[in-house]
């Protein structure tokens, strides 16, 4: 059944999600990305913050190629789209979702798997993860939002070469090329990404919204076009709970933001 390739539960205010099928390195079809879809929209009922995860020692090592290989000799593929189809329906709902989401991301990254990761809000790369999109040398391209979402975090130019060679980048080439915004040591990803969702989970959901909805919007427009939105955007993420913590801050009640060096001690 697809419900058990994919894992669902809630820790205190984080929803967890785990892509449960570690037997296949964690490889996706139409049906787990619909499934996605629905536990992202669950978590955004009942969570303030999401991690999604793999269980195993690989993330995703991208689609289920036997099933796209089906699909390709049945004519499936070869078939016009009307609307979106599954993999833009569930990234989508991850990216612009209820909640922000979290990707800890360890072993194999590679096709849909990356474009499941650059869907979510911030990504954590344990050392052992590796990311590539090797969908040329199969024969094919990217089409789960790749061209989009992980074009936008690399650039033009070093999707072009990761596309047209095979690249495979590690986890410190991932954190220097944008990829991702952490890198932390073997076992830690899942813990880390559990304890920043945890972090994101004490702002407010007006903020959160306000972030994860206004950002990457404004992201897309002119200079103009994007002060304007954000004027917007900055209005409505005020709620009951502003006046509140921002009175905390004034009169001393606030924790103080740690400088890195404290953190590290």
């Amino acid at each position: 059944m697809v419900e058990n390739q994919l894992t669902y539960e809630l820790d205190g205010d984080v929803g967890l999600i785990g892509i449960n099928r570690p037997e296949k390195r964690n490889a996706l079809h139409d049906q787990m990305f619909v499934e996605l879809g629905r536990l992202i929209e669950e978590a955004g009922q009942h969570a303030k913050a999401a991690v999604i995860f793999g269980v195993g020692p690989d993330f995703s090592a991208g689609l289920d190629l036997a099933e796209t290989l089906r699909r390709l000799t049945d004519g499936d593929m070869r078939r016009r789209w009307v609307g979106a189809h599954a993999p833009h329906i569930a990234f989508d709902k991850i990216a612009r979702g209820r909640i922000p989401v979290v990707a800890a991301l360890t072993g194999a990254v590679i096709g849909a798997g990356l474009e499941v990761a650059a869907s979510a809000h911030i990504r954590v790369a344990h050392d052992t993860a590796f990311f590539a999109l090797p969908e040329a040398r199969r024969g094919i391209y990217v089409g789960a939002g790749g061209s989009v979402r992980i074009q936008r975090l690399l650039g033009n130019a070093r999707m072009t070469d990761m596309m047209l060679t095979g690249r495979v980048l590690d986890a410190d080439q991932a954190l220097a090329q944008n990829l991702v915004q952490y890198r932390v040591d073997a076992g830690k990803a899942l813990e880390t990404a559990r304890k920043i969702a945890k972090v994101v989970a004490e702002n407010t959901p007006e903020s959160n919204w306000a972030i994860t909805q206004g950002l990457a919007r404004v992201n897309d427009m002119s200079d103009d076009d994007g002060l304007y939105v954000e004027t917007l955007v900055a209005q409505n993420a005020v709620s009951a709970e502003s006046e509140k913590r921002l009175r905390d801050f004034v009169e001393k009640r606030a924790k103080p933001l740690d400088s890195p060096a404290q953190s590290r001690s």
